[in-house]
């Protein structure tokens, strides 16, 4: 007859290999302060409903603290024979405190017991990943601030388009960031809701109070159906999920980055501290880190194509596949947050640099929509002075010079609507501060802007 926990109906011992093969032990260990948590809460509810006695209670929470502190100091032993870590806690409970430990699992399931387990998990994670979003966001605006003078280029086809402040370019991606924010937020509501009671799949006949373990575990809400209960994992593919899109803003906000520290741009330096060199090359200095948030975002798409294939097939409720919802979760939540962690550091680190921004933006032709605009204002239509103005860079081009180098009598040759006034209409500075419009890159809009994301970012909370 099998020793196992559940092993009553067999005649044989569990194959070997069909042991490795099943244990999760190696993963799931890492919920073990989840599930004793959760046993905590369903001990003392079994209590107050009189299902177990008040010195059973004690014996059983006494050693499940015992347990915790042993797991916390390394001194416990993970037996891959008991499978996961539901198992291997109880029977070292039962090895602790004798037949009473037992008593444990009376009105649960592991199938109850293990999405607790990741709903805590998850919801812990979140919290923990909205607060490392949030100290990105809150470096972002303080570069915003530092850079709040400083004239760049933004491209569209990698092509320099228009001149813009630097600082509205690092509020796009708090603008992204806070989205996550958002995100992240939803995901854990999704997350706030408690299956445990609802046992392998039908509930169960004892008399239990679910809303109490769900005020003990601190679940806002108390799951309504026992089959969808132990079953739904849409809370990890939401919480992967969002993951994702948090890793995609950071792989785009990299590769601004990694172009920007090239050679061929030079618009910024990074701190020797977030980079790396060569093995043959030594006059190289690699932006490592960006590049590995940028390779590390396809791992985290991965994982969430993982859990939805996972998913997609699976007929109602519990099947043990579900036991593979653990890695691509527990592996999302951390990258995120490690990429998170060390792009908020480089983001202090980096400076730009002014001098060849300066040199660089003159070059161009990026005042070119504003001498559009000129004509517009003029009286022309745009799509005339759009012609007008498209004529006027080719004739510069084939020069090879500014717009600001030709003379009034050229500009005339081309519209006999320029003056004089076309020299400070195109600007940099001018250029900028003329986009008043909501959103748009002028000092006074950007100030509100930063304004804004302060007194947004204080409210934000889990």
């Amino acid at each position: 007859m099998s020793k196992k926990l559940w092993g009553g109906r067999f005649k044989y011992s569990t194959d070997k290999e069909v042991e490795l093969f099943t244990s999760s032990i190696e993963i799931d260990k890492e919920l073990y302060k989840y599930d004793i948590k959760g046993s905590i809460a369903h001990v003392k509810m079994l209590k107050k409903q009189k299902i177990i006695s008040p010195s059973d209670e004690s014996k059983i929470l006494k050693g499940l603290k015992k347990i915790e502190k042993e797991i916390d100091d390394g001194k416990f032993i993970f037996d891959s024979s008991l499978e996961d870590i539901h198992m291997n806690i109880e029977h070292a409970l039962t090895k602790k405190i004798g037949n009473v430990g037992k008593k444990v699992h009376t009105a649960r399931s592991r199938n109850d017991q293990v999405v607790t387990d990741m709903r805590l998990y998850t919801k812990d994670s979140l919290k923990n990943l909205h607060y490392h979003v949030k100290k990105l966001i809150e470096a972002l605006i303080k570069k915003s601030e530092k850079s709040i003078k400083i004239i760049i280029p933004f491209y569209t086809h990698l092509q320099k388009a228009q001149p813009i402040l630097a600082s509205h370019y690092l509020n796009s991606f708090i603008e992204m960031f806070l989205r996550d924010l958002s995100k992240i937020e939803k995901a854990y509501e999704v997350a706030d809701s408690n299956p445990l009671g609802s046992c392998a799949g039908s509930g169960t006949s004892f008399n239990i109070d679910r809303e109490y373990t769900s005020k003990l575990l601190g679940f806002k809400r108390t799951s309504r159906n026992s089959l969808d209960s132990v079953s739904d994992r849409d809370f990890i593919t939401d919480s992967i999920f969002t993951c994702s899109q948090i890793m995609m803003h950071l792989s785009r906000f990299s590769e601004d980055l990694i172009l920007w520290n090239s050679y061929e741009f030079n618009y910024i330096k990074i701190n020797d501290k977030f980079t790396t060199g060569s093995s043959i090359m030594p006059q190289k200095k690699n932006p490592d880190v960006l590049e590995l948030i940028r390779g590390k975002c396809s791992q985290i798409y991965g994982n969430l194509i993982n859990i939805m294939v996972n998913l997609k097939g699976l007929p109602s409720t519990y099947n043990r596949d579900l036991q593979e919802d653990k890695i691509p979760l527990f592996s999302s939540i951390k990258t995120c947050t490690e990429c998170i962690s060390i792009f908020s550091n480089l983001i202090n680190s980096i400076t730009f640099n002014e001098n060849v921004i300066k040199n660089s933006i003159e070059n161009g032709f990026m005042t070119a929509t504003d001498l559009a605009d000129y004509l517009v204002k003029k009286g022309l239509t745009f799509r005339d002075a759009h012609s007008i103005t498209g004529k006027l860079v080719l004739y510069c081009e084939d020069k090879n010079v500014k717009l600001s180098d030709l003379k009034i009598k050229e500009y005339k040759k081309f519209s006999n609507k320029i003056d004089i006034d076309i020299y400070d209409y195109i600007k940099l500075d001018n250029s900028v501060n003329s986009k008043k419009s909501l959103g748009g890159t002028s000092l006074t809009m950007v100030k509100k802007e930063i304004k804004n994301y302060k007194n947004i970012i204080n409210k934000k909370y889990l």
